[in-house]
């Protein structure tokens, strides 16, 4: 795909894409896809998905207690526990707004590593990563933001998720729908969104502006992007994912270089 190329513009030391189809098949790929990169927050995903592995195997319900007074397993993954960004500090009420919280992902992690009797770290390998072929990708340290891949290994896993074999298709499906519809907050980077819609680990697009995703992506996209400057996005509309991992901090040059990215990837998809 010649629109992956567009990356080599990108003010930024290195950088690796690609894209998967539906199918699997990779349409594309550009740049040092085997190189580990630290994720940021596109840990996340792959910390959700391990946790719905955990309500499917029946470890955990998605509706048990979890973190704060009234809060559940399914408000921490939906960033609607009411917990701070950094702190383990209660703001609101569960369920009430859309508190993005890298410390309700921390909460999740440990709740979920005494259900399985084992740390979280592990069993999100046994889980997903190994399963999948993961074999570049860690989660060790915080289940919100410390874990580091490859762009080969979340081809794989952008590939699982348009795909499941590892979760039944209708618990991904609830992962990128809406979760406490309607709820306004802060899309970190982007300002205060209303509506922020949030599925189960993954940020859904909608109608979201300004985004980290592309014009003309669909509504129905969603993924996940990281302060390491990293992002993966899933389009069902156009039946592909796409993954971008680089080694400069987000910052504007992410807000005015991926957009256009993925518009060139999508128009390349279509044409």
């Amino acid at each position: 795909m010649q629109s992956l190329a567009l990356i080599e513009n990108w003010p930024v030391p290195t950088a690796a894409a690609a894209v998967v189809r539906a199918d699997g098949t990779v349409a594309g790929a550009h740049g040092p896809t085997a190189q580990r990169f630290p994720l940021a927050s596109v840990t996340k995903p792959i910390a959700a998905y391990a946790a719905l592995v955990a309500y499917e195997e029946g470890a955990v319900e998605l509706d048990e207690p979890a973190g704060p007074e009234g809060a559940t397993v399914r408000h921490l993954l939906a960033h609607t526990s009411g917990l701070a960004f950094d702190e383990h500090r209660a703001m609101a009420a569960p369920g009430t707004r859309r508190l993005y919280s890298n410390a309700g992902f921390e909460v999740l992690g440990d709740h979920i590593a005494k259900a399985a009797d084992m740390p979280f770290a592990e069993y999100a390998r046994q889980a997903v990563l190994e399963p999948l072929g993961m074999t570049g990708t860690t989660l060790d340290g915080s289940p919100a933001k410390d874990g580091v891949s490859t762009v080969d290994d979340l081809v794989r896993f952008a590939a699982e998720v348009q795909a499941p074999r590892l979760l039944d298709p209708r618990t991904v499906s609830e992962a990128m729908s809406v979760v406490h519809p309607g709820l306004t907050g802060i899309l970190p980077g982007y300002g205060h969104q209303k509506p922020n819609d949030w599925g189960l680990g993954f940020e859904i697009r909608d109608s979201k502006s300004p985004h980290w995703t592309g014009s003309s992506s669909s509504p129905r996209t969603f993924g996940h992007f990281g302060q390491s400057g990293t992002f993966l996005w899933v389009d069902p509309d156009a039946g592909a994912a796409c993954v971008a991992l680089t080694d400069r901090a987000f910052g504007p040059w992410a807000i005015e270089a991926w957009p256009a990215f993925t518009d060139a990837v999508l128009a390349e998809l279509r044409g």
